[in-house]
């Protein structure tokens, strides 16, 4: 028995399922969790060992790679003066003039400690601006665990939303209404049923929670117009897309801008935050110069506030850092399309700057209902045969690849080299 076999039936004993959060498990993949000892630039390091490069980089906020030096120092430094203090400092003010400077749709910024926080405290926010209740999200769409966020798509467009984990009620999911990602027809229909009732529409701008999606041409405008037209509030969940796909965010990229906009993960260089921000008419309901109440002592805190800054800072003087990313994407999916094409595969790749996820169907991948056709048996083999040759992968058909500027040339063809011959294993 390996030492991370031997872990993980210890973590049972004592962590529900043994993990901290349930992806981790396995269980869509087989086989059982490695545990991290350490990761540095492109590789992660096991307790029993054994070196991957690795395709996740901790689901995205790693853009420069493991432990970068200048992240790493700003944190060192940082921990020298405390590690909370639960009272303003400096580095709160600076990160958010840095964030309101670099996110178009930020205007003002309020500070939190993980996406799921920035997701929940946003979607309270436009309820008390708005005075409405109601919200539109999209199937498929991970906006957090918060509950009314955990519903999964009812019968049709106008059918509300279902409870898609016990302890959500149904009183919230009544609340919550569910449209096909990618269907600005469903929307509409939505909001014509509910009329002067929906306070916000929440999505990933390109989702990475089943695998990444891309919008089709004119959804995001359609949204834009919708929620102009109707007094709804627009926000953009870039938790996982901002500051990776351009340095505004996917915002910047499609210049499309909502009202407010989440963030996470990069914003604090790995360190736990997040954020959430937008117009200042709207930011300013929240307490205390508004009646919206939202509080956090950890919020702000000196550790995170540091490597965030420092991360921010250096992708925004160093505009290099997307150009290489968008060529890693671009030479690592290329060369896998071109290794489906030797053995004669035809499985969906869809791919935005350094996100991409390989879909085990040949449909065309548009939402969630596309998503499903892939052969997550299949995936399953395939990760483990990656695993095998030394590469780790995301595990689960559903989630999205992150690259970084770590990925070396060499690097990309021993992916391309494992990729090849995994295909050919498992197929």
């Amino acid at each position: 028995m390996t030492l991370s076999e031997q872990l993980f039936d210890k973590a049972k004993n004592y962590i529900p399922g043994g993990v901290n959060s349930p992806v981790r498990a396995f269980r869509a993949v087989g086989g059982s969790p490695i545990f991290i000892k350490s990761a540095k630039g492109a590789y992660l390091y096991d307790e029993d060992g054994n070196t991957y490069i690795e395709l996740i980089n901790s689901w995205g906020p790693m853009i420069l790679g493991h432990a970068h030096e200048l992240v790493e120092k700003a944190v060192s430094d940082a921990i020298q003066k405390g590690f909370s203090f639960g009272a303003p400092t400096r580095r709160e003010v600076e990160m958010a003039e840095l964030i309101c400077s670099i996110v178009p749709s930020v205007e003002k910024v309020r500070m939190v400690n993980s996406g799921t926080e920035a997701t929940m405290s946003a979607l309270r926010v436009a309820r008390g601006y708005t005075g409405r209740d109601k919200m539109i999200k999209f199937e498929g769409n991970y906006h957090g665990h918060g509950d009314s966020f955990l519903i999964a798509a009812g019968s049709g467009a106008m059918t509300f939303g279902e409870p898609d984990s016990p302890g959500v009620t149904k009183g919230v999911a009544n609340d919550t209404l569910t449209a096909p990602y990618n269907d600005l027809a469903a929307v509409q229909a939505l909001v014509d049923a509910n009329k002067g009732q929906i306070a916000c529409i929440i999505l990933e701008p390109v989702v990475g929670n089943m695998g990444l999606v891309k919008p089709v041409e004119g959804f995001l405008e359609g949204l834009r117009k919708i929620c102009d037209e109707e007094g709804i509030v627009l926000i953009f969940d870039e938790v996982m897309t901002g500051f990776r796909l351009a340095k505004g965010g996917f915002q910047e990229r499609c210049g499309v801008i909502p009202d407010m906009t989440t963030m996470g993960k990069i914003i604090g260089g790995g360190m736990p935050v997040g954020a959430y921000g937008g117009k200042k008419e709207i930011m300013d309901v929240v307490s205390p110069a508004g009646p919206v109440y939202q509080a956090g002592t950890l919020s702000g805190n000196p550790i995170a506030m540091a490597a965030g800054q420092a991360m921010l800072t250096h992708l925004s003087e160093n505009p290099s850092v997307y150009t290489r990313l968008e060529e890693i994407g671009t030479t690592l999916t290329n060369g896998m399309k071109a290794n489906m094409e030797k053995i004669g595969l035809n499985y969906t790749l869809n791919h935005v700057g350094s996100m991409f996820t390989l879909f085990f169907t040949d449909k065309p991948v548009n939402n969630f209902e596309d998503a499903k056709t892939s052969d997550t048996a299949l995936f399953g083999r395939y990760f483990q045969a990656m695993l095998k040759r030394g590469i780790y992968l995301a595990p689960s058909q559903y989630e999205a690849m992150f690259l970084s500027t770590a990925l070396t040339d060499e690097h990309i063809q021993t992916i391309l080299d494992a990729n090849l011959e995994s295909l050919k294993e498992v197929v």
